[in-house]
């Protein structure tokens, strides 16, 4: 104890040290909230935000992990941006989805968190000023593209201004940890689809019901002892649910991406990412011409994702992402290009690529 003593103090002096900073960088917080209150500037700068978190993971000389320092630069902008004013988020619900999570990986704890029953209502919040944004769900690592994300993004007003992607582990879940009475395993769709192959080998014999998140499978879990959840750890522990098998997904590198929307444009950051829709007219060579622009001014195509145009016609969108900003040079001039070869080109937003 006596070799604790001074290592202590030196730990309450340096906590005494961290305090003040906090406080005078909340201060300086609180004086660029009422500049950009004089020019109308929005509270939620994401590109400024995501410098921010690479910069500190730059400059980190360890020991902490550079993923842990961004998680506590996070809380600390979170709380400053609630001085200037608390965001509300909206998203896919109840609490406990992974949806909420990532709400929280962008936007840090420090916010009005609304639950939605579907990625339409999502969407309605952001468009009728309910929320501030929005957070859905648009791909999946083993299952691609959420195809209602995709169509809502088609006919929104909105533009996405932000990305979170992460790893995704199911569990298994029940009231009390056991499989004993168990006669429904309730889960997402996209859930069931993760976990196919293992649900297959262990449990081929008990009815699967989808519902519309896997928050809401472990409600209802929670309040039937009839009931098993596939869900992640965090939405077992809001229901206070017991694990009977964890990380059940078929993919261990399951990785799901999610969007944020809203009505603000972002700025390039430095590390950025456009998404847009195109269709073409049905003639040979139509998408190859289509895409040349982009290999023409070096521009790199990171997704290329198409969905029926539902016009009783085989013709398609594709959910193209590329990378780089819409105001940098070489993008502009290849997406000026592109909009000339397009039967119809929508822009969804150019943002921070994800950390």
């Amino acid at each position: 104890m006596d070799k604790l003593k001074p290592l202590r103090e030196q730990i309450d002096l340096i906590d005494a040290q961290i305090l003040d900073l906090l406080n005078r960088r909340a201060r300086l917080a609180q004086e660029v909230g009422h500049v950009k209150a004089e020019t109308n500037a929005p509270v939620f700068r994401p590109e400024r935000e995501a410098q921010v978190l690479r910069s500190v993971a730059q400059r980190n000389p360890g020991p902490l992990d550079s993923r842990d320092v961004q998680a506590i630069f996070r809380e600390i902008m979170s709380m400053c941006r609630a001085l200037e004013k608390r965001v509300t988020v909206a998203y896919l619900g109840p609490a406990g989805t992974f949806t909420e999570q990532a709400v929280y990986k962008q936007f840090g704890h420090a916010i009005e968190g609304m639950p939605c029953a579907s990625i339409d209502e999502v969407f309605r919040a952001a468009e009728a000023g309910t929320a501030d944004f929005g957070v859905v769900p648009v791909e999946n690592s083993s299952e691609g593209a959420v195809n209602r994300t995709l169509d809502l993004l088609m006919q929104t007003t909105l533009e996405i201004s932000g990305e979170v992607s992460f790893l995704v582990h199911h569990s298994l879940m029940s009231k009390h940890g056991t499989m004993d009475g168990i006669e429904r395993i309730c889960a997402h769709s996209q859930a069931f689809a993760q976990c196919h192959v293992w649900l297959n080998l262990n449990y081929p014999n008990i009815e699967r019901q989808a519902v519309a998140s896997n928050g809401e499978a472990a409600r209802l879990a929670t309040e039937d002892p009839t009931v098993a959840a596939i869900a992640g750890e965090i939405a077992g522990q809001k229901y206070n649910l017991g694990i009977v098998k964890a990380h059940i997904q078929d993919d261990p590198h399951n990785r799901t991406r999610f969007v944020i929307i809203g009505r603000l444009h972002t700025a390039p950051s430095g590390k950025d990412q456009t998404s847009l829709v195109l269709a073409v007219q049905n003639k040979a060579g139509a998408v190859y011409n289509l895409l040349a622009p982009l290999a023409k001014h070096g521009v790199s195509m990171t997704r290329f994702e198409s969905r029926p145009a539902r016009m009783g016609t085989w013709e398609y969108y594709f959910y193209v992402d590329v990378e780089g900003h819409v105001q940098d040079r070489k993008v502009a001039d290849a997406l000026a290009e592109l909009r000339q070869n397009a039967a119809f080109f929508k822009m969804l937003g150019s943002y921070p690529s994800s950390l």
